[in-house]
């Protein structure tokens, strides 16, 4: 399994701030689907934070995304997670903007969004 990106989320209602803040930083704006907001940096576009009001499909906001390679990475990673006992909060499912991802808790109570574009 590669690991693409790892990226914190924010769970906020102040968006525009946001952008604002983190643009003090050299960050831009990448996406934007009204419910979450992705920043980068120009220079490294893995470096990146993404600002969420709420989740739209899952019952809980993730607080970081882990993106791996492809779509068998997804698969494997929420096998290998299930398999482990570990807690998943989202199940795997293909979402209509293009992903596929589950939410598992890691031991310190973080939920983390494991994905794959599509």
């Amino acid at each position: 399994m590669a690991v693409h990106r790892v990226m914190p989320i924010i769970q906020s209602e102040a968006a525009q701030e946001s952008r604002e803040f983190y643009g003090l930083l050299g960050f831009e704006e990448v996406m934007n689907h009204g419910w979450i907001m992705t920043l980068a940096s120009p220079s490294s576009p893995a470096a990146q934070v993404s600002i969420m009001t709420s989740d739209k499909t899952a019952p809980v906001t993730p607080d970081m995304s882990v993106e791996v390679d492809d779509v068998d990475d997804v698969d494997a990673a929420y096998a290998v997670m299930r398999e482990g006992g570990a807690e998943i909060v989202h199940p795997l499912q293909d979402e209509e903007w293009g992903v596929r991802r589950f939410f598992v808790r890691d031991p310190n109570g973080r939920v983390v969004n494991v994905l794959s574009h599509r």
